[in-house]
C-alpha cells in the first residue's frame, strides 16, 4: 500500500468521490473500533467481563466496506469481529459495552449472547448466531427477497477465511449465483482459522472460488481502507444493476489473539505478528491523511483523547447497568399465540 502527493493535488479519496470530512470520519471509526477492542481486552484481564473476541488489525476492511454501502437501505450480516463495521453503520460505544457486560439494555440480544453477536432492527443488522457461517445463507435469503419484491437494497455479509471452507458458504454462493442475487460476500481473510494458518486449510485463492458459481471474485488489500471502499462500492453498483453477487477476499491480518481464551504465540511467532503490526491499516491511513494535508499529530491526539473519554463513559454505563432478570429468560424465545413474540 503506497500513498503519495502534496497539498493541493487531487488525492485518491477525491477520485473515489469522498470528501475530506468523510475520510476523517472513516479514520475516526477505525480508531474508535481499535480503542474499544483494546479496552475490552483489558476488561477481560481485569476480571470485569468474561470473554472477548478481538478484531484488532481488521478495522480498515470493516470501515471501508461500511462506508461503501447504503446505511438507509441495505441489510448487514456482520461476523463476530466486526466492531468497526457496526460502529460505522450506527451502533454506539454504549450499546457495544452493554453487550460486552451482558446487560439487559443490550440492543443486540438483551444480554443473552456472547459479545460480537450483533443485531439491530433499527440499523438493519440481522441477528447472528453462534455457529460460524450461518449468516451466509441468511444473507442470500435476504437478497432473494430483494429480488422477488423488487426492493432496492443489497445484503452484505462478512466472514473469516475459516468460514469460507464451511458448507454454508458454498451453498450460499451457489444459490446466489444460480439466482443472480444482489448479495456481496466479503471474506475478512486474517490468515488464521483460530490456530490453523491459511495455507493449511485452503488451497488457492478464496476469490477464485467465485468463478465456480458464475460471478466475479475480487482480491483486495484489506489493510487499505480506500481500496476496500472502492471494490465494495463497485460490487454494490453491480448488484443494483441486476448483475448479481460478488465475492471479495479482503487480505488482512489479526494482530491480536483469536480471543481472550487464546495463546496465539503457541502457533505463530512474535516476529510474524510484529511484521504485520508494521502494516497496520490505521497507521497507513493516518499517514495518508497527513500527506493530504488534512490531518496532523495534534488533531490525532485530540481525537484519541475524545474517544477515550467516550469509552470511559460507555464502560461506566455498561458496568453499572442491570443484568437481565431471571424471570425474563424465555422472553423473545417463543412466539405467543397472538404473535407478539412473548413467552
Amino acid at each position: 500500500m503506497t500513498y503519495s502527493g502534496s497539498v493541493g493535488q487531487t488525492f485518491k479519496h477525491h477520485e473515489l468521490g469522498l470528501s475530506d470530512s468523510q475520510v476523517i470520519e472513516m479514520y475516526t471509526m477505525m480508531q474508535m473500533a481499535r480503542v474499544f477492542d483494546e479496552r475490552c481486552m483489558l476488561l477481560q484481564r481485569a476480571g470485569k467481563i468474561n470473554f472477548h473476541v478481538s478484531g484488532i488489525g481488521q478495522e480498515a476492511a470493516q470501515v471501508g466496506a461500511a462506508f461503501a454501502l447504503d446505511r438507509e437501505q441495505d441489510y448487514f450480516l456482520p461476523y463476530y469481529r466486526d466492531y468497526g463495521f457496526v460502529l460505522s453503520v450506527g451502533m454506539t460505544l454504549r450499546e457495544l459495552m452493554l453487550s460486552v457486560f451482558a446487560k439487559a439494555e443490550d440492543p443486540n440480544s438483551g444480554g443473552r449472547q456472547m459479545p460480537g453477536h450483533f443485531g439491530s432492527k433499527k440499523l438493519r443488522i440481522v441477528t447472528g448466531s453462534s455457529p460460524v457461517t450461518t449468516q451466509v445463507p441468511h444473507a442470500v435469503g435476504l437478497a432473494l427477497a430483494a429480488k422477488m419484491k423488487k426492493k432496492p437494497f443489497v445484503s452484505f455479509v462478512t466472514f473469516g477465511d475459516g468460514s469460507s471452507n464451511q458448507g454454508d458458504f458454498h451453498e450460499g454462493c451457489n444459490f446466489a449465483g444460480v439466482h443472480n442475487l444482489p448479495v456481496i460476500f466479503m471474506c475478512e481473510n486474517n490468515r488464521y482459522a483460530i490456530s490453523t494458518p491459511f495455507h493449511k486449510q485452503s488451497a488457492g485463492k478464496i476469490s477464485d472460488r467465485a468463478l465456480g458459481y458464475g460471478f466475479p471474485g475480487v482480491e483486495v488489500d484489506g489493510n487499505d481502507v480506500l481500496e476496500v471502499y472502492r471494490v465494495v462500492k463497485e460490487a454494490r453498483e453491480r448488484a443494483m444493476r441486476g448483475e448479481g453477487p460478488t465475492l471479495i477476499d479482503a487480505l488482512t491480518y489479526r494482530i491480536s489473539p483469536h480471543s481472550t481464551s487464546d495463546n496465539d504465540l503457541a502457533y505463530r511467532t512474535k516476529e510474524e505478528v510484529d511484521e504485520h503490526r508494521s502494516k497496520d491499516g490505521i497507521l497507513f491511513f493516518k499517514q495518508y491523511l497527513m500527506d493530504c494535508g488534512i490531518w496532523d499529530e495534534e488533531q490525532n491526539q485530540a481525537l484519541l483523547k475524545q474517544l477515550r473519554e467516550q469509552l470511559d463513559d460507555a464502560t461506566s454505563y455498561g458496568d453499572k447497568a442491570s443484568f437481565p432478570a431471571p424471570e425474563d429468560t424465555l422472553l423473545h424465545v417463543y412466539a405467543d399465540s397472538e404473535g407478539q413474540g412473548g413467552q
